[in-house]
């Protein structure tokens, strides 16, 4: 499968996804607004998943994935399979007892995360409450992470990228399923978050069995860690433990920082970060993921002038895929954040602070996707330390610029400090790849990355321009009905996109008789 072709198939599904959890906020803002109940909840939703993070898609998965890869290649698919059901095993249990564990010392460890909640009465105790309902995710998600990672190595793409809708579509249904009989709207959104984790084992596993892959618990732990592949993986993933660690850390960081702000800026950080995360997750995800069996694959058969070819291609469907919608972002903060979450207990000053935060971020986004389409060439050679080496830099410049910047500028100033260190840690994994001479940048790729930063600036500034005008003759827009605001803002995206698309002809950033070629091919295939 071409990466062209992976890119599409993980990212269409991956924006399906993202709408579904677009429907899932808009819902989860009409009931939980934001304040007290919000943040204590979305609190709760971030613990499993910071961990999530920690031992499934960041250490496990990146270790795993190329070695399975690799051995499917060299020794087969029964004896990769035994490998697999090894590692999940010994994965499985070591959570199985990690969970049980928090589930212990749940409110010493909210405590700690959230320190802000103890100025208000109850918010401690109900953030409590709702995070041993949700921790349990994190065992669950791990599996579906490893089932999903066995897939992508067999590069079938569809089934994992749509794993996401299933939490996403439980949500939507605990409205009318689990919140009316819940405590409080929270605690059904909660309950509704640990049930889809196992809907989605169930999902996976039946995608598994369909080519023949049936993974069954091996529970002879001493027998499994005598196992010198199984040594080699935990090898790899000690470095990737700390790397993802140092992420996580400064993913509590941010949380207890913010916490300190005030009431409703957890909650405010959370909806900006979920825009950010529709191209992020698309893109970034789609590209990372398609990117580290074919990379793997291609070193193991020492094809380096493909697997050069393969990174060029991957960095420069991050540039024209994420810069615009970067632009997009910037330039339509306030409509899209009005639309999506302007309803019920959210109000209008939490549209304009929502929006402050996802400029900050959108300007960072395209830092993400490029690292996301760079990462996949040190995990595909077996090099985990070196990503853990950037990482332990950029917490360190995430953690210093949330210290500068949280005082003057609140939540939007930490949401700041998180893009400065995405340029920091792009300009790792630029000037590491060409260290190390795995890959870098040419003059061709470098000139058509500036000419997309280009096309899609000239882009905002149309956009700006048109929405003005518009404003100019009928008033505010945003004053309008559901709607009305709907249609204004879908002609103002498309206008956005068409302009970029001609410019990008006329710059010749794209190529139609390529275009044609890549979709042909996929028809063909």
């Amino acid at each position: 499968m071409s990466l062209f072709k992976s890119i599409a198939t993980f990212g269409s599904f991956t924006l399906v996804s993202r709408i579904t959890g677009f429907v899932r906020d808009m819902i989860l803002a009409n009931f939980l607004g934001a304040g007290l109940i919000s943040d204590a909840f979305f609190v709760s939703f971030k613990l499993p998943n910071l961990f999530r993070s920690l031992f499934a898609e960041g250490a496990f998965t990146s270790a795993f994935v190329p070695l399975f890869s690799q051995k499917l290649v060299s020794d087969g698919k029964k004896k990769s399979v035994f490998f697999a059901a090894q590692a999940v095993s010994i994965l499985a249990l070591f959570l199985l007892f990690f969970v049980l564990a928090f589930e212990i010392l749940m409110p010493y460890i909210v405590n700690v995360l959230a320190p802000g909640f103890a100025g208000d009465a109850g918010k401690i105790e109900l953030a409590t409450s709702l995070c041993r309902i949700t921790f349990p995710f994190l065992l669950f998600i791990s599996i579906v992470s490893f089932q999903a990672g066995i897939l992508n190595s067999f590069e079938k793409f569809a089934a994992p990228a749509m794993a996401p809708i299933i939490l996403n579509l439980t949500m939507i249904l605990s409205a009318f399923v689990f919140v009316p009989f819940s405590k409080t709207p929270a605690h059904g959104f909660a309950f509704a978050i640990t049930f889809a984790g196992i809907l989605e084992i169930f999902w996976l596993r039946y995608f598994l069995r369909k080519i023949d892959v049936k993974i069954k618990p091996y529970i002879h732990p001493k027998k499994i860690l005598k196992n010198p592949e199984i040594k080699t993986l935990f090898k790899r993933i000690a470095p990737g433990v700390i790397g993802a660690g140092i992420y996580q850390i400064n993913m509590v960081v941010d949380t207890i920082l913010v916490s300190l702000v005030g009431t409703g800026a957890i909650s405010w950080l959370y909806y900006a970060n979920r825009l950010q995360q529709l191209p992020l997750g698309v893109v970034g995800a789609a590209i990372s993921v398609a990117l580290l069996p074919i990379l793997s694959k291609q070193l193991k058969a020492q094809d380096l002038a493909e697997s050069k070819k393969t990174q060029d291609k991957a960095v420069e469907y991050a540039a024209i895929l994420s810069m615009p919608a970067a632009v997009l972002m910037i330039v339509l903060a306030k409509p899209m954040v009005n639309i999506l979450f302007e309803h019920g207990k959210f109000g209008t000053l939490d549209t304009l602070k929502t929006s402050y935060a996802l400029m900050a971020y959108a300007i960072g986004l395209p830092c993400y996707v490029m690292v996301k389409a760079l990462m996949p060439n040190f995990f595909a050679r077996g090099d985990t330390v070196t990503p853990v080496k950037f990482s332990a830099v950029v917490f360190a410049v995430n953690f210093a610029f949330n210290i500068l910047l949280m005082y003057p500028f609140g939540h939007v100033g930490i949401a700041s400090a998180t893009t400065i260190a995405a340029f920091v840690s792009l300009f790792q994994y630029l000037y590491g790849l060409k260290k190390r001479g795995f890959w870098q940048c040419s003059k061709v790729l470098y000139l058509k990355i500036l000419k997309i930063m280009l096309i899609s600036v000239l882009m905002g500034v149309a956009v700006l321009c048109v929405e003005h005008g518009i404003n100019q003759y009928v008033g505010s827009w945003l004053s309008y009905g559901f709607v009305v605001k709907l249609f204004i803002f879908g002609f103002l995206g498309g206008f956005g996109l068409v302009c970029f698309g001609v410019l990008a002809l006329i710059f010749k950033v794209l190529n139609l008789s390529e275009i044609n070629r890549m979709f042909l091919k996929r028809k063909r295939a």
